[in-house]
């Protein structure tokens, strides 16, 4: 019976004001920018929540998206669009598509977007959900570490999975005066922000941070600090 509330969902119009009410919240901690807020309440979040979990995707947490992965809390994607500081036309790429919530939170944004998801289910599950959605957005099934650089320099860069170090090839790819939005850490971890000055790196922390690590292959060296 359990099971049965959590699939059993009341119709579009309570998700409309479930998503009004998660726009507040995320307004009254602290989100300010219009643009982001009005993105979170034009994408349907449920949309990208397995039908199990559905009744909750509007909750200020992280949910369960299979393989082991999550879809981070609206809360920390908000944080991410925010600092990354993205305008209309602006080409951005995100590492690691998961669920495709943030995608279509970037399109919604103005922006180009790139993403790159790693495990082959999400990778086809999200371009089904995008599709499905009429979202503008260039997907690819690869190793998001080594960016994309086809399309560099990017004016944001934002990972959804936390590196030790975050990789050489994307500050390599991160056009001069943008930002790489990438959480720190193994136990303890914070998401962080790098804008690029030049040849360098100004770095500030945002906030702390719970994500599941980034699987880097053959990786040697590694990124700023």
């Amino acid at each position: 019976m359990a099971a049965g509330r959590l699939t059993d969902r009341a119709p579009a119009t309570d998700y409309r004001r479930d998503r009004r009410r998660l726009v507040e919240r995320l307004r009254d901690g602290g989100v300010s920018d219009l643009a982001v807020l009005h993105a979170f309440d034009s994408v349907p979040r449920h949309a990208f929540i397995p039908d199990v979990m559905r009744a909750r995707a509007y909750e200020d947490v992280p949910l369960p998206i299979g393989r082991g992965q999550t879809i981070s809390s609206p809360t920390i994607h908000a944080l991410s669009l925010e600092y990354a500081e993205i305008h209309p036309g602006h080409r951005v790429l995100e590492v690691g598509t998961g669920a495709g919530f943030q995608t279509a939170l970037l399109a919604a944004l103005g922006a180009r977007v790139y993403s790159i998801e790693r495990i082959a289910s999400l990778y086809e599950a999200a371009a089904r959900t995008l599709e499905r959605l009429g979202v503008d957005a260039r997907l690819m099934h690869g190793d998001g570490t080594r960016g994309w650089p086809r399309y560099a320099p990017f004016q944001a860069i934002i990972v959804g999975a936390a590196a030790v170090r975050p990789p050489e090839a994307l500050f390599r790819q991160l056009a001069d005066g943008g930002h790489l939005i990438v959480p720190v850490g193994r136990r303890r971890q914070e998401l962080r922000r790098y804008t690029r000055r030049g040849e360098h790196f100004e770095k500030e922390t945002i906030t702390g941070a719970r994500f599941v690590p980034l699987i880097e292959e053959g990786r040697r060296g590694g990124g700023a600090e």
